[in-house]
């Protein structure tokens, strides 16, 4: 029996595909380094899993409401409205559980068979996958690493048609670390405003920011607040990935579809985590704490990756990655992502997985352990210089 043609031509997660390989390696008693996932080392905060104990406890281990308890609803507006400036009643939000089926709900609440949505690249790999499960036609927009993969106001207006109906954006970027300026803000005003688009806005890396910069919440500017979809998720601030909790804000007209789909899809999220949900929503020293370590650790990272020849990276300015661009034996970036797996038992995601231009480039994860990074450098700079003994 073959499976449907969509998802038969549907790409598998190449970074699911590596951790699958990693665990594997690992499973045949190979020590493995690995810099390809974006699982945060940290243990989940205390007051997190003591919230969740307490209410499995109290017996809240049954159906709630499909678009999430009023508890956390309500908390999440709060911390919406405090934090990012950005009004919207309890009702607007969909608890789910994670941040793709935040995305996939979203996408679906949206799209008729056929619309087009624009995927700025370097772009997270499972955009244009769920784009597809959802009945719609990705279209990539490349963004130039000269420039530091700035938005550029004319390549995203060239590729906008009469099918155009949202565009994706990733701020803190996976795999950039680019925070958006609000002189892009304002470019991506100017689009969405002109061609009459949404914006779905994947915000899940907000609370690791660096240096000087800026995180602006796409749905509190003025003039974007009915033409964005917040989505959200406390895998990576709150080192909750296991969890799977996340949401959705969206524009009135949007909810009744959203929960149309939530409803179906999964009755609700998990009742317990919901109420651990509001723990983690409260938690400020811890979450600082992660947050502070993810730049020291890519700050050290950045400084060792740039004295290797042939090796040329980018401080980022948020997430917990760094995107080098990597020039070696005329190697593409699947080759180099190999090499270095097989020589030096080091994996890192390939450039191309988040876009076909990226050739030169790996992704490689700060969220793991000193120790681990430490070695990881050394070992990658011992193969990039042909010093494996």
């Amino acid at each position: 029996m073959q499976s449907a043609q969509l998802i038969k031509d549907l790409p598998a997660s190449k970074t699911v595909s590596i951790q699958n390989k990693v665990f594997a390696l690992k499973q045949e008693g190979h020590k493995i380094i690995n810099l390809a996932g974006g699982e945060p080392d940290f243990h989940t905060p205390a007051p997190i899993i003591k919230e969740a104990e307490k209410a499995m406890d109290l017996g809240f281990t049954h159906y709630v409401s499909t678009n999430g308890i009023p508890e956390l609803r309500h908390e999440i507006a709060l911390k919406l409205r405090n934090e990012n400036g950005v009004a919207c009643d309890p009702s607007q939000i969909v608890v789910t559980a994670g941040g793709k089926p935040a995305l996939y709900v979203a996408l679906t609440s949206l799209l008729n068979e056929g619309d087009e949505v624009l995927v700025i690249n370097p772009a997270w790999v499972s955009y244009e996958p769920l784009i597809t499960m959802a009945r719609g036609v990705p279209v990539t927009v490349d963004l130039n690493p000269e420039d530091n993969f700035m938005l550029d106001r004319e390549k995203l207006m060239a590729a906008c048609t009469n099918k155009t109906r949202a565009i994706i954006v990733n701020n803190p970027n996976n795999p950039t670390g680019r925070v958006l300026t609000e002189e892009e803000i304002q470019i991506l005003k100017d689009v969405v405003t002109a061609k009459n688009i949404i914006i779905i806005s994947d915000e899940v890396y907000e609370k690791i920011v660096f240096r000087d910069h800026r995180f602006i919440s796409l749905a509190s500017v003025s003039g974007l607040e009915d033409r964005t979809i917040t989505v959200q998720s406390f895998s990576k601030g709150q080192a909750m990935t296991g969890w799977r909790l996340g949401y959705l804000v969206l524009p009135k007209e949007l909810v009744t579809a959203a929960s149309k789909i939530q409803g179906h899809l999964a009755t609700c999220t998990t009742s317990f985590i919901q109420y651990a949900g509001i723990a983690a929503l409260k938690l400020t020293d811890e979450v600082e704490y992660m947050r502070s370590c993810y730049e020291k650790r890519v700050n050290r990272v950045v400084s060792a990756l740039n004295q290797i020849p042939g090796v040329s990276c980018p401080y980022p300015e948020g997430a917990f990655y760094v995107f080098p661009e990597i020039h070696f034996r005329d190697y593409t970036s699947n080759e180099i992502a190999e090499y270095l797996l097989d020589q030096v038992k080091v994996a890192v995601t390939p450039g191309t997985a988040f876009g076909s231009k990226y050739e030169n480039y790996l992704r490689l994860s700060c969220a793991t352990s000193d120790q681990n990074l430490e070695q990881a450098i050394m070992l990658i700079e011992q193969a990039l210089t042909s010093k494996i003994y």
